[in-house]
């Protein structure tokens, strides 16, 4: 079967024994506009063909033998003939301003593509070169009173001059502040919406949208051109807010709401999760203490706290190959510490140690130990990890 050809633009069909294939915009947006195709059946015939191009060339009798692709699904891939809608929305794209980039693109953002689910379409206006820097995310309530908003400034001011990119949602309180400052500190930002990207939300942030773009940064949504901000939209986003960054930076938050959600879809994608504590009994302490208490977030209180943690990731080792590399200076070594705590950060220098196996090895019993631990891990010396295991920094 060849591929159909929508009336009133040149489309260059495939010649496999070439094997020169076309940017496969045009293919993607025709799977998404299946009835029977979602996300999880077009990743399984992406799988099962070299080019994206070459799953409308497939008989029908080929695409049921694919795994999980039915008779009915099969019919509507070789039945396709809606290439003119395709078309229309390729252009409707481009009047909009914005392009689209697909999971198959080789500068599809490098962390986005690893998690569970990842966007296979991203409409994209802005610089799409900024979805390749390193970035954070930093998200929080819409309703932050002072202290949260002072905050956000001040940490995302500070995370711009190391370069990192900031990624947030676009919304009222947090996120209109981390945009703003990232602007105001040069740095560049993305904004990801839940709305389609010609539909910005809340409108009022139209001309913040606009300064992003201009500032060298990016408004991107994998929802199609017209999609309203609808409530359930802002759960699904948020997987991209964390999935393609480092981290996510908690500065403020109830203890239900989009940040919570941002938090834990950081750390089911094994993603590094950062809060900024609040006064105990203020609202929006509820949900960055509980983070905290629960251990799904670690306590900063300046971004060498984030950088500590993220620098493993974000370093780029410029030196030849062949150029011996030092180790590592650990952080203990660069503090004033007395005889027992010197000795501690020594017996954990091997393997972390779990507090009971630490007492032993030191001769010393627990309730002595803790509190030389608890200084350390204020000092960034060390830290405790799950199961009372304790780690060298």
């Amino acid at each position: 079967m060849s591929l159909k050809k929508s009336s009133g633009r040149n489309y260059k069909t495939l010649n496999p024994r070439e094997k020169t294939y076309e940017p496969p915009v045009r293919e993607f947006v025709a799977l998404h506009l299946m009835d029977n195709l979602g996300a999880q059946r077009i990743r399984l015939l992406l799988q099962s063909v070299e080019h994206p191009q070459l799953i409308f060339r497939l008989e029908r009798h080929e695409l049921e033998s694919i795994r999980g692709i039915g008779p009915v699904t099969a019919d509507e891939v070789v039945t396709f003939n809606r290439w003119d809608e395709v078309d229309d929305i390729l252009q409707k794209t481009e009047n909009t301003g914005a392009e689209i980039m697909t999971y198959w693109d080789d500068d599809y953002p490098p962390l986005l593509r690893e998690i569970y689910d990842p966007p296979l379409l991203l409409w994209i206006k802005g610089d799409r070169k900024v979805l390749q820097t390193d970035s954070l995310a930093v998200v929080g309530t819409r309703k932050a009173g002072e202290y949260a908003v002072n905050m956000a400034e001040k940490f995302t001011k500070k995370l711009v001059e190391h370069n990192l990119t900031i990624v947030s949602g676009l919304a009222y309180g947090i996120d209109g502040a981390a945009h703003r400052a990232t602007i105001s500190a040069g740095g560049k930002t993305i904004a990801v919406l839940g709305s389609g990207i010609d539909w910005i939300y809340p409108s009022d942030h139209k001309g913040l949208a606009s300064e992003i773009v201009k500032t060298g940064g990016a408004i991107i949504s994998e929802f199609p051109l017209g999609t309203a901000p609808e409530m359930g939209n802002f759960p699904v986003r948020n997987r991209i807010v964390s999935g393609m960054t480092h981290g996510t930076l908690v500065v403020a938050s109830g203890i239900e709401g989009g940040s919570m959600i941002t938090a834990k879809s950081a750390i089911d994608q094994n993603r590094e999760v950062f809060v900024i504590p609040h006064p105990v009994g203020h609202p929006n302490a509820i949900g960055c203490n509980s983070l905290i208490k629960r251990g799904m977030g670690k306590l900063v209180q300046n971004v060498e706290d984030i950088l500590t943690e993220i620098k493993v990731h974000i370093t780029i080792d410029t030196r030849p190959d062949d150029q011996e590399q030092p180790e590592p200076e650990m952080k203990w070594t660069s503090q004033e510490l007395d005889e027992f705590s010197i000795e501690i950060c020594k017996t954990l220098e091997e393997d972390s140690l779990h507090i009971d196996k630490l007492a032993e090895q030191l001769g010393k019993p627990t309730h002595q130990l803790m509190p030389k631990l608890l200084e350390l891990e204020m000092l960034g010396c060390i830290r405790q990890t799950a199961g009372k295991n304790f780690e060298l920094l």
